[in-house]
């Protein structure tokens, strides 16, 4: 669908489609414990988040240098802008590439070169979101942070994902408070596989202001409610959430509820070359399973601009906005 619309929950390191780590593998001499990208494929069946994690992390092993970091960023770019999407706010997990020995500078300033030019390339805006990686230690977060500094002009906020159950948002707090002193936005995952609490632990302890998945959210009335009366932007992920078990099929998605309740929902693809789509293809998906009519998908558009960290340009913010009203459904 090519519906005008921000996209909001979006790994970068979830975009590495089997051909580019091929090429990637080639290049940089690594080998992957897949004969041919079919079979690559064919392991994107996955039980729950944590199988999918254990692959997603094994194959960010291709990616080496800076043009490999700006080749993965173009890719990404060039599918989101045919699928609509005029701004896009990126997550990039910096320890999982510290850790196998690449430079955070290195991460950085290949996903920069790219996201620079995207506007004039694609027509795309960006900003990009550094992530902390929950199943690592609150210490660790705190030393990628400051290894983060000569880069912050690049980042424009913060936030938390991996494996959500065992690792509450509360683990984070100091990490948080620093990132504030910085003058950096906060979002952080929650309520996806982990409680309703997780969601209330992001929003009282870390300060965040938007909700990565918050699905979850729907078993506590009260908390709904407060979502709703403050406004706070929920980054739901459909094929994501099929592909990881969350929901059992999209007819069984909570979205069509979750909007009726007044939530502020938005729709994205968070992984999707591991998940079966980009931006669009989620819009189309939920449009077909769900039934959502024309005014509803333009409300979700419309949401994702409004969630967008844009408050230093308002007027690309109505700009992106009057797209939308503007569009016209076939």
């Amino acid at each position: 669908m090519h519906l005008p619309k921000a996209e909001l929950h979006l790994h970068i390191e979830g975009t590495l489609e089997p051909e580019l780590a091929f090429a990637l593998a080639e290049r940089n001499g690594v080998t992957l414990p897949y004969a041919t990208t079919e079979e690559l494929r064919r392991a994107y069946q996955f039980e729950d988040l944590q199988s999918f994690l254990d692959l997603y992390y094994a194959l960010m092993a291709v990616l080496r240098t800076e043009e490999d970091f700006t080749e993965l960023a173009d890719a990404y770019l060039a599918r989101a802008a045919a699928q609509g999407v005029r701004h896009a706010e990126i997550f990039f997990d910096p320890q999982a590439h510290t850790a196998r020995g690449v430079p955070i500078g290195t991460v950085i300033e290949g996903l920069s070169r790219a996201l620079e030019r995207s506007e004039e390339t694609h027509g795309v805006s960006t900003q990009l979101i550094l992530c902390f990686l929950r199943d690592l230690s609150a210490e660790a977060a705190l030393g990628t942070l400051d290894a983060a500094r000569p880069y912050l002009h690049r980042i424009s906020a913060v936030g938390l994902d991996s494996a959500e159950v065992g690792h509450p948002p509360a683990k984070f707090q100091e990490v948080y408070e620093t990132a504030t002193a910085l003058g950096l936005r906060k979002v952080a995952h929650a309520g996806e596989e982990g409680p309703p609490s997780y969601i209330r632990e992001a929003l009282d302890v870390l300060g965040v202001e938007r909700v990565d998945h918050g699905l979850r959210c729907m078993e506590d009335p009260e908390l709904v409610a407060r979502l709703v009366a403050d406004r706070v932007p929920l980054t739901l992920c459909p094929l994501s959430n099929v592909t990881l078990r969350t929901v059992d099929t999209l007819k069984d998605h909570p979205l069509p509820e979750m909007m009726a309740a007044g939530l502020l929902c938005t729709v994205n693809s968070d992984d999707p070359a591991y998940f079966g789509g980009y931006a669009g293809d989620n819009f189309d998906a939920v449009r077909d399973a769900l039934a959502l009519d024309p005014e509803q998908l333009r409300t979700l558009a419309r949401n994702s601009f409004e969630a967008a960290f844009l408050d230093h340009d308002e007027e690309r913010r109505a700009r992106y906005l009057s797209e939308v009203e503007a569009y016209a459904f076939d």
